[in-house]
C-alpha cells in the first residue's frame, strides 16, 4: 500500500462518498464530522450525496498524567460516556472527573460556539447518521461518538473514514450498525501515513466548510 494514497482530505471525502451511495439524498440521513480534521472529509461526503452536514464535537476525558488513558468522554448534548474499568481503577474517580470534566468542558464549549455560530445543535434522534473521521488508528474517539450517539437516540450509526487500520475497523465494527473503512492497510503506522498533504485543520477552516454546507442547503432546500 503506498504511502501518501490520497492527495488530501477532500480527496479521501469524495473517493469515501462512492462506498456510501446507499445513503444518496435520503431524507433522514446526516452526516457528521469529528473535528477537526473529520469535517473536510465529511464536507465532500455531504456534497456528494446531498446530505445536510453537521459536526460532533467529542472530548476525551484522560487520566491526569496518563492523558491517553482514557476514562471517558464528553460530546455534543451534554452527553458523558464512561469507561467504568478505568474508574473503577482510580483512587478518587469522582473527585479527578469533576476536575478533568470541567476542563473538557470548557474547550467544548468553545469549539461548540465556534463551529456552530448561531445555528442549533441538529436533530439526531431517529435519524441515520453517518460518522466521519479522517481515519481510524486507535479508535477511542470514534468509539466515544458513536456510545454518546446512542444515548442521543439515534436510529443507526454508520461509522465510515477513508483509511482505517484493520484491527481497529473490525472492533469498531461490533459496536456500530455498518462500518466502512475505504482502505485497511496491513501495514499501518498512522493515519497521515496516508495523505500526501495531511496538514492540520483550523477552528477556521471547520467553521468555513459548515458554512458553505449549510448555503448549499439552503439553495436546494
Amino acid at each position: 500500500m503506498i504511502e501518501g494514497m490520497f492527495p488530501n482530505r477532500a480527496e479521501a471525502g469524495r473517493r469515501l462518498a462512492e462506498s456510501l451511495s446507499a445513503y444518496r439524498g435520503r431524507d433522514d440521513t446526516i452526516v457528521l464530522g469529528l473535528p477537526r480534521g473529520g469535517v473536510p472529509v465529511a464536507y465532500e461526503v455531504a456534497r456528494q450525496l446531498g446530505l445536510p452536514l453537521d459536526v460532533f464535537v467529542v472530548r476525551k476525558l484522560g487520566v491526569p498524567g496518563y492523558e491517553e488513558l482514557a476514562m471517558g468522554a464528553i460530546a455534543s448534548g451534554n452527553v458523558l460516556v464512561l469507561n467504568e474499568d478505568v474508574m473503577r481503577a482510580l483512587p478518587n474517580p469522582e473527585a479527578i472527573l469533576d476536575t478533568v470534566m470541567a476542563q473538557e468542558k470548557i474547550e467544548l464549549e468553545r469549539r461548540e460556539a465556534r463551529y456552530r455560530q448561531d445555528r442549533p445543535t441538529p436533530v439526531l434522534s431517529d435519524r441515520v447518521v453517518i460518522l466521519v473521521d479522517d481515519g481510524l488508528a486507535t479508535g477511542a474517539t470514534m468509539r466515544a461518538a458513536a456510545a454518546a450517539l446512542r444515548k442521543r437516540g439515534v436510529a443507526r450509526i454508520v461509522v465510515a473514514v477513508p483509511v482505517g487500520a484493520p484491527e481497529t475497523c473490525q472492533e469498531i465494527d461490533l459496536e456500530v450498525d455498518e462500518t466502512i473503512c475505504a482502505i485497511m492497510p496491513a501495514s499501518f503506522h498512522g493515519v497521515g501515513q496516508f495523505y500526501q498533504d495531511f496538514s492540520q485543520t483550523t477552528d477556521e477552516e471547520v467553521r468555513e466548510l459548515l458554512e458553505k454546507a449549510r448555503q448549499a442547503e439552503k439553495a436546494t432546500g
